[in-house]
């Protein structure tokens, strides 16, 4: 895309790669937040068409994609996270911005909101998973009517605490494909995504699979900060989304005036599964936020 930009910013820890679209528009910039944690910003490149009106900044979080890797387990905090982010926003001048956080990066969006919201104009929360308690039982229920065989694997396998095997992996596959993304093939940028994860950051913050939070982030609710939050706030979920409409309205409920979008047909990744809607769906927010 024309009027590309990228470059390495010093964070706690290490350096980070960041990119952003539509380098030097006027309009406020958009700052998108990758999920995980662990993976890349790949998945959610597509946002970068955006960047016809306002710059759109992706960044990949330390320990993921084109950011260093370092091993010391002491860095996956979320305090760190939020430092991090802080860190971006001074290098890539953000003085106000847009945020969309997705999936983890929603929770990660609210921790740096309960430090500092100055400059912030919006926030898109997309896929949310602001409580890790919530997010937890909502796969239960999705698992509880998978295929009986389906379920039965799964469940051995977590007895037996056995997540590397075939038959797990291929169990998770199935989940995957209801509530992860229901595209056949998935898209590129998917693939790459999840190509490039590092397991070693979401096992230990997060757990061994989407149903087991058995990390550092296992106890992580960030709802209380919703309705503190006095600026347009908008909330998208797929209809079959691992962050289920339910959930999510109940987020919604607790934000003030904040609106809600369930694209149907789709799931966690309903900006690659309905990439018009959900980007003119976001494209109308950020110009009435601005308005």
């Amino acid at each position: 895309m024309e009027r590309w930009r990228e470059g390495r910013v010093a964070v706690p820890g290490g350096n980070v790669w960041y990119g952003v679209a539509g380098d030097g528009l006027p309009g406020v910039p958009l700052l998108v937040v990758h999920g995980g944690p662990g993976i890349s910003h790949d998945y959610l490149e597509n946002l970068a068409v955006l960047g016809d009106e306002r710059p759109v900044v992706f960044y990949d979080q330390l320990g993921s994609g084109r950011s260093d890797r370092p091993e010391a387990t002491d860095l996956w905090t979320v305090e760190r996270f939020v430092e991090e982010l802080a860190c971006l926003r001074r290098e890539a001048g953000l003085p106000e911005m847009h945020v969309l956080g997705q999936s983890w990066g929603a929770m990660l969006v609210a921790a740096y909101l309960a430090e500092s919201r100055e400059g912030v104009r919006s926030v898109i929360f997309s896929g949310p998973a602001l409580s890790a308690s919530r997010f937890a039982a909502d796969q239960e229920t999705h698992v509880a009517v998978l295929p009986s065989a389906v379920r039965e694997t799964l469940q051995r396998c977590r007895d037996q605490e056995d997540y590397a095997s075939d038959a797990y992996q291929n169990a998770m596959q199935v989940f995957y494909r209801r509530h992860v993304c229901r595209l056949d093939p998935w898209p590129e940028a998917l693939e790459r995504t999840f190509s490039a994860m590092n397991p070693t950051v979401y096992l230990y913050m997060w757990g061994p699979s989407e149903f087991d939070p058995l990390g550092t982030l296992r106890d992580a609710d960030y709802t209380s900060v919703l309705p503190t939050l006095r600026f347009p706030v908008l909330f998208t979920c797929g209809e079959f989304d691992e962050a289920t409409p339910e959930t999510t309205a109940y987020y919604c409920s607790q934000t003030p005036g904040a609106e809600m979008a369930v694209l149907e047909g789709t799931s966690h990744v309903h900006h690659l599964e309905a990439p018009e809607k959900f980007l003119a769906l976001v494209r109308a927010f950020l110009r009435r936020a601005e308005g």
